[in-house]
């Protein structure tokens, strides 16, 4: 929250500062690149990142309302503005039932009515607190279990359907690890200073919550150690994100009368029964140890520690949903605490947000009629495959590949398909009840829809033609499992992709990103999956080893990577996102050499060559500035790394980087070990 000030004057100049500020930083970012944003007193050679976009840093604030401010947050701002203009439209209209207008309509207008969501306060959540409060034995508790999964409440694991990894086109149960409600495992056993900080202040966070609903503070801190307990030992029991790359860390398909012999105290079949799925007979059982800690604690943990856990997951779960005092208790601690968030956003952006997350589909395609052109996505068709091209070509040129498995890699390149803009195939609402009369009814409806449909596609066919990205999305995908690439509406504007700039910007910037997903099919983990999807070792053991040892000089140079005082990237957690990174913009950059291959060569733009605006137009993509407790808590949870390193990691890697702004050792930008995948 932004500090008080007593001078209603200098209040007002510095919100009018503010604003300006944003302003001029949302308009750099409406260009494909921008001079203005450089400081060129900063050495190329030696900060990158610095030199393409220190102007921009120091004249930034980061919004009260963020925890970071960058490109990413700049274009989904400006999105947010055009999505409330189409939810207010249909907030206005009463259009028929069940149609997209009104289900996107009713879900924007019961969020906004804000003193309907006061009037209820609580009151939502009574139902089902006293179904927990009703258990008096331990065996009751898988049932309810089930009942709470079944309208989306997270607690104790995971259950539902997903891609049989090793049989891509097909559809299975898959149970896993889960029910934590910090991030992962490394929040809970971390021995460091702020690690054990955070877990005091969630502590404290739980306490409250327990006190809004009503306990007494002794009451309310006995039962938030209780929950503690609980998640304490979930999380001991779980695998830290690092080991979840693996895929092999995912996968143990195993028999469903095998998985009752480890979770003794839940049946399966009972389970799933109760879920509304016909059992079946064989399950992906994620984590076994996991699950048999689980069965341990339904007999040896107090059952009154076991409800405490469970009143809070419900509350946790839902306190967006619920009355300010909920709401301001939750961003108190995940927004404030853990990510340094001053203020709340407004209440239409919170709306939005909601909408395009539950209704992304509907929202999205009223979305693209006024904002994607069809010249956008037959241009960004055509750059796709001249990066499919340029990936092939260096395959073909790898060194340290054989060329059996070379076959191999190039089979799977040419199999990967390619979602552009928005879906062709819509997948619709049908049976879903939405009003104005309840936000949070609302809001567990299509919840309950979601998870209805998920469990409905157990032992069914994938398809392949959902999206698992809204339209507006600022974002990009790979899909190991289908050997897919997707770029929603959203991301195909300026400084990603542009019509008006030169080719090397384009290049550097949407190029790089195209580059980066297509490299994710053969990073450390897309690389495990085969052409049709399925995780199959195609390599040699000598390729195998080869690219390992590769992949460990990435896992090396970013260990070293210090974003905060004594806070490092952890380089195997996001070794996936900066092997994407690297042979991403290597393979763009080969695209963009080919592109001028019998061509006129291209006069300097604002007195950089063709070469350098390919790194410049890559570096201002990643223009972001964040907060201290942002930064430390990506780099527990985040496999992406900060934002200065995805540009000076992969680039100081680069010869082509390297010659084009003449840099040589013993300059930071270039390595003395480069690092070289594909």
């Amino acid at each position: 929250m932004l500090e008080k000030m007593k001078n209603n004057r200098f209040r007002i100049a510095a919100v009018f500062m503010l604003l300006v500020t944003f302003a001029i930083s949302t308009l750099a970012q409406s260009k494909a690149f921008d001079t203005s944003r450089m400081d060129t007193s900063i050495d190329a050679c030696e900060d990158f990142f610095g030199y393409a976009n220190g102007t921009w840093v120091k004249k930034t604030e980061i919004p009260p309302a963020f925890s970071r401010w960058g490109t990413f947050n700049i274009l989904a701002d400006n999105n947010q503005a055009i999505l409330k203009d189409i939810l207010e439209r249909a907030a206005k209209t009463r259009s028929p039932k069940g149609s997209d207008a009104q289900l996107i309509g009713d879900m924007y207008s019961s969020c906004m009515d804000e003193a309907a969501i006061e009037k209820a306060d609580s009151k939502p959540l009574m139902s089902r607190l006293k179904m927990i409060d009703s258990i008096k034995t331990p065996q009751e508790i898988p049932a309810l279990i089930a009942s709470f999964h079944q309208i989306g409440v997270p607690m104790f694991f995971g259950f539902g359907a997903g891609p049989d990894l090793k049989n891509s086109s097909m559809n299975m149960a898959n149970a896993s690890q889960g029910g934590l409600a910090l991030s992962n495992r490394d929040f809970y056993d971390n021995k460091d200073a702020k690690s054990v900080e955070i877990r005091e202040k969630f502590v404290a966070y739980m306490t409250n919550m327990f006190k809004l609903l009503g306990d007494s503070p002794e009451t309310a801190a006995a039962n938030a150690k209780a929950s503690m307990a609980v998640q304490m030992r979930l999380a001991m029991a779980s695998k830290r994100p690092v080991e979840l790359r693996n895929p092999d860390a995912r996968y143990n398909k195993i028999k469903t009368s095998d998985a009752n012999a480890i979770t003794t105290n839940l049946s399966w079949e009972k389970y799933m029964t109760a879920r509304g799925v016909t059992p079946v007979n064989e399950i992906n059982f994620g984590q076994p140890d996991f699950f048999k800690e689980f069965n341990n604690m339904l007999t040896d943990q107090p059952l009154n520690d076991l409800k405490a856990y469970m009143r809070f997951m419900v509350v946790n779960s839902s306190a967006s949903r619920l009355s300010k005092r909920f709401v301001d208790e939750n961003f108190d601690f995940y927004s404030r605490t853990l990510q340094g968030t001053k203020e709340q956003q407004p209440r239409w952006k919170r709306c939005v947000g909601t909408v395009d997350g539950t209704l992304g589909e509907a929202l999205g395609m009223e979305y693209v009629k006024d904002n994607f052109k069809p010249e956008t996505k037959k241009r960004a068709d055509e750059m796709i495959d001249q990066l499919f091209i340029a990936m092939g070509q260096r395959i073909d040129a790898l060194a340290w590949m054989s060329a059996e498995t070379k076959v191999q890699a190039k089979k799977k390149l040419g199999t990967f398909k390619k979602k552009i803009g928005y879906p062709d195939k819509l997948r619709g609402y049908a049976g879903l009840s939405l009003s104005r009369k309840s936000y949070f009814e609302n809001a567990a409806n299509v919840s309950a829809f979601n998870v209805k449909r998920n469990l409905a596609d157990i032992n069914k066919p994938v398809d392949r033609t959902r999206w698992g990205f809204s339209t507006p999305t600022i974002n990009a995908s790979y899909n190991p499992i289908n050997n897919e690439i997707t770029f929603p509406a959203g991301i195909l504007q300026p400084p990603f992709f542009s019509f008006t700039a030169d080719d090397a910007i384009n290049y550097g910037g949407i190029g790089g990103v195209i580059g980066h997903e297509i490299s994710h099919g053969f990073d450390d983990s897309g690389s495990r999956f085969d052409s049709e999807g399925n995780l199959k070792m195609w390599w040699t053991p000598d390729d195998r080893k080869s690219f390992e040892e590769r992949a460990d000089c990435v896992v090396d140079q970013f260990n070293k990577y210090e974003v905060q005082p004594n806070t490092f990237i952890n380089g195997r957690l996001t070794l996936g996102e900066n092997i994407g990174d690297l042979g991403g913009l290597e393979v763009s950059y080969t695209a963009f050499q080919n592109s001028m291959k019998g061509k006129q060569r291209p006069a300097n733009i604002d007195g950089f060559t063709p070469e350098q605006r390919f790194f410049l137009g890559w570096a201002q993509v990643w223009a972001t500035k964040s907060t201290p407790e942002f930064e430390i808590n990506q780099t527990k949870t985040d496999p992406h790394a900060n934002a200065r390193y995805r540009v000076n990691g992969p680039l100081s890697n680069m010869n082509e980087f390297a010659q084009a702004f003449g840099c040589k050792l013993p300059n930071k930008m270039v390595r003395q070990k480069q690092c070289e995948i594909w």
